[in-house]
């Protein structure tokens, strides 16, 4: 019988549902680091973190999940923002600015991704499973990108080069940040990784720079929902810019 299948032990499940997910994970990592991925049972998981065996898998069909915890939601944040888009924006750039989530994602927790890149070096097993997200993301994006392309003959092939570009350039800016131990500028590695991208796929010029080394700086105050996601904030913003730049 597998670990899923047995009977959840009678345990008090105590803390709240987004507290209860963030101590299986604290506790999960806890005995990765101590004792080793392998010879971590969700048994143990379960007991350091004093919840039943039924809680651990209302969070995470398998012991592998634990230690990717958010990329269902940042797919989904990338699905939305991909999916916002008004279809006169260029896509290759739409595209990197969806990566560019999943790198965010990363950095607001630093010290945790950190020592999930160093555990999935040691583990082949959570390194092919970390690869089966990544193609998930390039699936996400070649599928918006064919759709983009649709009008081509070559939009098939077009979409699905790009999105392996996108994604390999995220994953260069990602691991060189990884590297560093969460201490270099993401900003400025993701920026650069996807510049290479749109500058070798974009069929559309870059944005001219603003004229006038001595240009008064314009200020831009943007009203948004707390629950609102960065990315909608960050679109506000550039379309409020936009906007001042046409008049």
């Amino acid at each position: 019988m597998s670990e899923k299948e047995e009977q959840d032990l009678p345990m008090n499940d105590g803390p709240s549902k987004p507290a209860m997910r963030e101590a299986l994970v604290a506790a999960a990592f806890e005995l990765f680091l101590e004792r080793g991925f392998e010879q971590t049972t969700v048994d143990d998981i379960v007991s350091l973190a004093g919840v039943g065996r039924r809680s651990f898998f209302r969070y995470f069909p398998a012991k592998e999940d634990v230690v990717f915890p958010d990329h269902e939601r940042s797919l989904a944040e990338m699905t939305e923002f991909l999916e916002s888009g008004s279809g006169e924006e260029d896509p290759v750039k739409h595209a990197c600015d969806a990566a560019r989530l999943v790198l965010r994602m990363y950095a607001e927790q630093p010290s945790f991704s950190v020592q999930r890149y160093r555990l999935t070096r040691k583990v082949p097993g959570l390194r092919a499973y970390e690869l089966s997200v990544v193609w998930r993301y390039e699936h996400t994006l070649a599928a918006y990108l064919r759709g983009r392309y649709a009008d081509r003959p070559d939009g098939p092939l077009r979409a699905d080069v790009i999105a392996a570009a996108v994604v390999a350039a995220h994953n260069h800016a990602l691991r060189t940040w990884l590297r560093s131990g969460g201490e270099s500028d993401w900003v400025a590695e993701v920026d650069a990784a996807m510049a290479f991208v749109t500058s070798t796929w974009s069929d559309r010029p870059a944005d001219p720079a603003p004229e006038g080394e001595g240009a008064a700086d314009d200020v831009v105050v943007l009203v948004a929902s707390r629950r609102a996601p960065l990315w909608r904030m960050v679109q506000g913003i550039e379309s409020a810019i936009g906007e001042t730049r046409r008049a």
